[in-house]
């Protein structure tokens, strides 16, 4: 995918990024973390603003940066960086809200002839997982590198 994107600093173990947005409101910390989160190698993808106190995500907060293509392009980058380290490794994805996982949903389907080269991507509904299909709404997202 070859859209503008920022720089990312990465922890050693390659499951906790960091990035600057800067944009309309100014520069942003933001910070992506993949947190394993069963024996079948499936990781949380979290995703959102850093709270510069306590150092957590906050992934409530609107930013409305006006560079959204270009922070989505940046999460994507740090699941290719991710899976690089993880091989066989799963990803699971879902909004902190609907509206954010309807956002998520926009995106892979934006690009999803790119993505599906190399991964395989599924969505959720109602507690089944089936291959994603543009145009379907899910609840959460589950992908890998192929």
């Amino acid at each position: 995918m070859q859209l503008p994107k920022y720089q990312l600093k990465s922890s050693e173990d390659l499951t906790s990024y960091e990035f600057v947005s800067e944009g309309k409101r100014g520069l942003i910390v933001k910070r992506i973390q993949f947190t394993l989160i069963n024996r079948d190698n499936v990781y949380n993808l979290a995703f959102g603003d850093k709270n510069l106190e306590s150092g957590e995500i906050d992934d409530l907060v609107i930013s409305d940066n006006g560079d959204s293509t270009k922070v989505l392009a940046t999460v994507v980058s740090s699941v290719y960086a991710f899976c690089e380290k993880n091989a066989n490794s799963w990803i699971f994805a879902v909004g902190s809200t609907p509206a954010r996982t309807r956002l998520y949903q926009k995106g892979i389907a934006k690009y999803f002839d790119f993505l599906t080269e190399e991964f395989e991507i599924f969505g959720q509904t109602n507690e089944r997982w089936e291959p994603f299909e543009i145009g379907k709404n899910y609840n959460a997202f589950l992908g890998r590198r192929k």
